[in-house]
């Protein structure tokens, strides 16, 4: 199960990503926006608590460059999210980074870049081994700053 969310300028980038969500037959939970002014940091939340609560594995946040969006999310633990503009960037993101959020500019990809990226963020696997060690290292970092 996946989450997805954007901001008022990811939102006409999302709508295209359920549509192909859809026809992928991928189940995913929408929290918003659905094209009304809103704060990206509520989103990032709200789609970083369904994945740290167990509801979704995974998660997909649209702002408009991604950044803001992806900040957001990193500051909630457990949340390793990505901004990526490629395929390239979703393969590796989550073959050596075990990243559980994909995070994409509605104002700087057009909808058949994030397509293919989204394919590649959902049907790549965690390579684990070496990089499984450079992953606790960071949520290491981030236990030790929350203290």
């Amino acid at each position: 199960m996946l989450a997805i969310g954007c901001d008022r300028a990811g939102y006409a980038l999302k709508k295209d990503i359920m549509e192909l969500l859809d026809e992928l037959k991928e189940k995913y939970i929408d929290c918003g926006c659905n094209g009304e002014t809103c704060d990206y940091p509520d989103i990032a939340q709200a789609v970083c608590g369904r994945i740290t609560s167990g509801e979704c594995e995974r998660g997909i946040l649209i702002c408009g460059t991604g950044i803001g969006i992806s900040m957001a999310a990193n500051k909630v633990r457990g949340i390793r999210a990505a901004v990526c503009h490629n395929e390239y960037t979703a393969e590796f993101t989550r073959l050596h980074n075990d990243a559980n959020v994909l995070c994409m500019g509605g104002r700087v990809i057009g909808s058949g870049v994030a397509e293919g990226i989204v394919k590649k963020f959902l049907s790549t696997e965690f390579e684990g081994g070496r990089h499984a060690v450079r992953v606790q290292k960071i949520s290491d970092i981030e236990e030790r700053n929350r203290q």
